[in-house]
């Protein structure tokens, strides 16, 4: 009997040693929590701050859910509202630790800068650091690296891109704009690799990943500007799964859906919204997505991945779920 208990608590700890990233809707904005198989969480941005506290209710019940009462690191990728705006109303709600961002804001708008200054405030009682390219974020059993921030990107050689032949830098781009200073990460456990990459432009893109992909290929990627993709990059990091985080209006556009399907070496792409814009044409299957009303719940996508780099994606609304075996 003492045995065969034995067994049963040593598979039951065995079940449990996953890394879960919960991808939490903000309707058109970011939130991503990381929960390392020790029981730390990394969260990288935390959704807008209006819409009554809506979105770090939504961080707090998945926080809930993942037993997190306290996390550890907070990354805010860039100073838009719809990725730090919710910092305020997640200090109201959870404890957090250092919280890592580029610097100061390059946006000079006055909605921007009321969002940074309230950010700024809600510093004053926290530890605040500077993430800079090859920076490593402490988080108890992971490996998360610091790949791109302020406009820089990690000073590391990488394999050729196939992908960057003819690739030219756009004359547009902005290239100080706030969108080209977000800091990405790349996420390890053992096998297992993920990419957050943030809202980066595509000179800033192109710098990291072309010709040289300085990241390395990937199991799982999220998708850049809620669905708008440059195809060098997301098809040199080829993802086995993609998550699209997108709104029901925002992101998701049928150009960017259209260049995530095409990724070479793709078996999923995984939805937060459906896309009005996409309609029946740019939308995958109502399984893989999490929220198909407009007017939603706030329902939310889960990773599970294992050491090995075997995982599961979770669809919390209607509880499907699929398994990618290790390569």
């Amino acid at each position: 009997m003492r045995f065969l208990l034995a067994l049963l608590l040593a598979a039951s700890a065995h079940a449990a040693k996953t890394l879960d990233i919960y991808f939490i809707d903000t309707e058109g904005g970011q939130s991503t929590l990381v929960v390392s198989p020790s029981g730390q969480a990394l969260l990288i941005d935390t959704g807008y701050s209006n819409f009554s506290g809506r979105d770090a209710d939504r961080i707090a019940a998945a926080a809930k859910m993942a037993h997190v009462k306290h996390i550890e690191s907070v990354l805010i990728t860039h100073h838009h509202s719809d990725h730090e705006g919710g910092v305020p109303n997640l200090l109201e709600r959870l404890t957090a630790g250092t919280f890592y961002d580029h610097g100061p804001t390059v946006d000079t708008s006055a909605d921007q800068q009321k969002t940074f200054k309230a950010y700024e405030a809600a510093m004053e009682k926290q530890h605040r650091q500077i993430a800079k390219p090859g920076d490593t974020i402490p988080i108890k059993g992971l490996e998360v690296t610091v790949v791109e921030s302020g406009g820089e990107h990690i000073n590391k050689r990488g394999d050729a891109n196939p992908f960057c032949a003819g690739v030219q830098p756009e004359p547009q781009d902005k290239e100080i704009a706030e969108n080209a200073q977000s800091a990405g990460v790349l996420i390890q456990y053992g096998k297992f690799r993920f990419a957050d990459l943030g809202d980066l432009t595509w000179n800033k893109e192109i710098a990291l990943l072309c010709t040289e992909n300085r990241v390395g290929k990937v199991d799982l990627f999220l998708s850049d500007h809620h669905g708008g993709e440059t195809a060098p990059v997301v098809h040199g990091l080829a993802p086995r799964v993609i998550v699209m985080n997108n709104g029901a209006r925002k992101g998701g556009d049928p150009k960017g859906w259209k260049t995530l399907k095409e990724t070479p070496g793709l078996e999923d792409l995984w939805q937060l919204h459906f896309s009005v814009a996409g309609g029946s044409e740019a939308n995958v299957s109502d399984t893989m997505i999490a929220n198909i009303e407009e007017h939603c719940e706030g329902k939310f996508l889960k990773v599970s991945a294992e050491s090995n780099g075997a995982f599961t994606v979770y669809n919390s609304r209607n509880k499907y779920s699929k398994s990618y075996a290790a390569k």
